[in-house]
């Protein structure tokens, strides 16, 4: 088992945020299997602020190159994407079109 720690914005808005959240209570079934076929066994989010911190705990079989060609394939994951860009936006430091960013493990207590 792998964990990999993300991080993305939300757009600072209250009414979005509590609709960003709504949405994530009630995740689209299609949306709950394209992530398990993926190779993710857990997944949570966070959030602070406007800030969103996911924990992906993954098999061996995961890589994000393989999530990204399989999301790219399936047009439910496209439109739901499409609809979470309506609450998110970019950390300042991400590239174009880059939304959750992998983030950089800096401590550990049991390495």
């Amino acid at each position: 088992m792998k964990r990999h720690c993300l991080a993305c914005d939300l757009n600072e808005d209250a009414g979005l945020i509590g609709d960003y959240e709504q949405w994530h209570r009630n995740v689209w079934p299609e949306i709950k299997k394209s992530i398990t076929d993926s190779g993710i066994h857990n997944m949570q989010i966070y959030r602070v602020g406007n800030r969103l911190f996911m924990i992906m705990e993954t098999d061996d079989s995961f890589s994000f190159e393989r999530k990204a060609s399989m999301d790219a394939s399936n047009e439910v994951v496209q439109k739901w994407e499409q609809l979470m860009w309506n609450y998110q936006q970019q950390l300042p430091m991400a590239k174009q079109e880059e939304k959750w960013l992998l983030m950089d493990k800096i401590f550990d207590l049991y390495p």
